[in-house]
């Protein structure tokens, strides 16, 4: 009887692990897999992004993959890979150049390190809201320097597409500057990021994304930039349960792509590429609006407490960015950078 119920208790602890393992092993991006054969494709179209596809600036790539699919009649698949599954933007942006991607949906703090031009995104209230993204994005005169940045590097910027308005997910409320002030922010892998967070008297770290998550659980940063719909999905909300919306820039994915490898597609698959992703990128900015409201509010239905800071203090960032202004203005170009200024409006 003894020897029965110990080899009972046995089967029933492998069969317990063999649970947790299929559980471990389960695809994420399960719910995303083509309805198609992508074997027989006569092109391939490698995309990359470090993020997930519950964020709909990212799932887009999925909406690009099954239009470029059927419209090709199955001859261009466009293999995207988000989570990282490439490596980190780094890393990929490397890759990106020497063709071993093809495209990249980088995050606009890490395409900044390809084009200086590339960013005037990030510099705060310049293309700080829904309005003026759409409007940069819309104007032949803001957009195509832009897009048109990264060609000696072998890059096109073929669109965008977004996560958001940035602001401050902390532990601590912060309503004031003052308040800011005590808190560790961790700020992105951007040069242009770190030289305003020094002009604004800030302390900040400087981290990888995956990095953030144990840094925050133990203290180590007491607060995160970044923008509501990645903090609430992400689940950064349930330490940082505060949210002061600075809204001072728009969290953009840039499309990347290897102009190399474009030029070697055929003619009228370029334009069915180019054409799926201008369109399904402009339709995932209208969806990213929803996003973020929808996202807000969840995150407020769970007790996340928002905050604005006073117009007397929204000014006082405006006017304390003002060397990084003058720098950035340098690299990015001041004549386009002035008429970006002006024809957004400040």
């Amino acid at each position: 009887m003894r020897r029965i119920a110990w080899m009972l208790m046995v089967l029933f602890l492998l069969t317990g692990l063999s649970t947790v393992g299929a559980e471990e092993k389960k695809d994420p991006l399960a719910a995303w897999k083509p309805n198609f054969d992508p074997s027989g494709a006569e092109f391939t179209y490698i995309l990359s992004n470090i993020s997930h596809p519950v964020i709909e600036g990212i799932a887009v790539g999925y909406r690009i993959r099954d239009r470029v699919w059927e419209e090709s009649k199955g001859r261009l698949y466009v293999d995207f890979r988000p989570l990282a599954q490439l490596g980190g933007e780094k890393d990929v942006i490397n890759k990106l150049k020497l063709g071993a991607v093809h495209g990249m949906m980088s995050s606009s703090v890490a395409a900044q390190n390809v084009a200086d031009t590339l960013g005037i995104v990030n510099l705060p209230y310049v293309v700080d809201t829904f309005d003026k993204l759409d409007k940069f994005r819309n104007t032949p005169e803001l957009w195509e320097p832009f897009a048109d940045s990264a060609l000696d590097k072998g890059l096109m910027v073929v669109d965008v597409t977004g996560y958001g308005p940035y602001g401050w997910a902390t532990t601590t409320p912060v309503k004031t500057l003052a308040d800011a002030r005590t808190i560790n922010f961790r700020i992105a892998e951007a040069p242009v990021n770190a030289d305003f967070y020094k002009a604004w008297g800030m302390k900040f770290t400087v981290m990888p994304w995956p990095d953030v998550p144990q840094a925050l659980q133990t203290g180590v940063i007491t607060g995160l930039d970044h923008t509501a719909i990645v903090c609430n999905i992400t689940k950064k909300f349930t330490i940082a349960k505060n949210f002061t919306e600075l809204n001072y820039a728009q969290g953009l994915f840039i499309h990347l792509m290897n102009k190399r490898w474009f030029d070697k597609l055929p003619e009228d698959l370029q334009k069915i590429l180019l054409t799926a992703i201008i369109e399904e990128s402009a339709k995932t900015r209208e969806l990213t609006r929803k996003q973020h409201e929808e996202q807000v509010a969840k995150a407020k239905e769970a007790g996340v407490a928002f905050y604005k800071l006073s117009e007397e203090e929204m000014l006082q960032l405006v006017e304390l960015t003002a060397p990084v202004y003058e720098k950035w203005g340098e690299k990015i170009g001041m004549d386009y950078f002035k008429k970006v200024q002006a024809v957004l409006g400040k």
